[in-house]
């Protein structure tokens, strides 16, 4: 199953970087998501991609909008990773059961037990408005996120 545009996103509960629980569905009336799924911590295509986020985060965290990334990694890793690079938004640990949320939203390569890269941008009622999903190997580029953000208003 692969979560598509138009879709209302599948609710989810996973630990953040600070072992707090974070659900989905508490963003929904309130904020759009950007939800940004990549396969591993410190590896140089991941770092790269979410270093540009922490970059520009006022426009990917801000009162209208919420980031949370997504993968395979346990929170000691992310809370390391995100101390490291000074990462503000969530880093969100689908450890266990392993890739389960990756599974549900479609983008889980069960080759290499890793999230793909994929990124859904939801609005404020939890509709997906963009979806992008990337081979391992292939970055995204954070500049089509904030057009989707400036065409909904959100930056």
């Amino acid at each position: 199953m692969s979560v598509e545009v138009g879709e209302i996103a599948p609710d989810f509960e996973l630990p953040d970087q600070d072992r707090n629980p974070v659900r989905l569905s508490d963003f929904r009336g309130k904020k759009a998501v950007v939800l940004v799924f990549y396969p591993l911590a410190f590896s140089p295509i991941c770092e790269g991609e979410l270093c540009a986020l922490r970059d520009e985060i006022p426009v990917f965290q801000s009162d209208r909008v919420e980031t949370l990334t997504v993968s395979v990694d346990s929170v000691w890793t992310h809370k390391a990773w995100a101390e490291k690079e000074n990462f503000k938004f969530r880093l969100l640990s689908d450890f266990w059961p392993h890739g389960k949320v990756a599974r549900e939203y479609g983008v889980f390569d069960e080759n290499l037990g890793v999230a793909l890269r994929a990124t859904f941008i939801l609005d404020q009622d939890g509709r997906v408005r963009y979806k992008v999903v990337n081979p391992v190997t292939q970055a995204r580029d954070k500049d089509e996120y904030k057009k989707v953000l400036q065409d909904m208003g959100l930056a």
